[in-house]
């Protein structure tokens, strides 16, 4: 795989994510603007990877992964009471597609770690009386945090194996 091109996707996607996490904190949306764009130029970026030597199955498993987070985040948001909003959804898709290029693992832990980031959070900040349970913490913050736990791993997964995505 084209290194060089992966790294411009890491940097574009860590300055995404401070933005939007900044934004999700202050007021509580994650901006269609911002969200919606992201979802062409990270899979042209990936499939131009892909031109320069990843595997295209890394491809057709970043958009089948975006499918499924975003499909499940769907679900989480029309559960009936949901936190979950439209903006988490969206983001989740991003999410996915960049996870699944990683890799299965990735993808699954750095799904598993934004509800255990957010989940940890919730219980320390109850525990110290900052919130209630009908306080509304915004997601977005902790599903890019999710990412990066995913991102890192798939990393050093990549390194270890001298290239093979799992």
């Amino acid at each position: 795989m084209n290194i060089a091109i992966f790294v411009v996707v890491l940097v574009g996607f860590a300055a995404f994510s401070c933005v939007l996490a900044a934004i999700d904190v202050r007021t509580h949306r994650l901006p269609n603007r911002i969200v919606l764009p992201a979802y062409p130029v990270l899979v042209a970026l990936l499939m131009l990877s892909c031109v320069a030597g990843a595997p295209w199955s890394a491809v057709l498993r970043a958009l089948l992964c975006g499918a499924v987070l975003f499909g499940f985040y769907a679900v989480l948001r029309a559960l009936p009471g949901a936190g979950m909003g439209g903006g988490d959804v969206k983001l989740a898709g991003v999410v996915g597609i960049i996870l699944g290029f990683l890799g299965w693992v990735p993808f699954v832990v750095g799904a598993a770690a934004a509800f255990f980031l957010g989940g940890v959070f919730a219980l320390v900040m109850l525990a110290l009386r900052r919130v209630t349970g009908a306080t509304r913490i915004p997601f977005g913050p902790f599903l890019l945090g999710g990412a990066w736990c995913g991102i890192a791993l798939g990393i050093t997964s990549y390194v270890q194996t001298g290239g093979v995505t799992t």
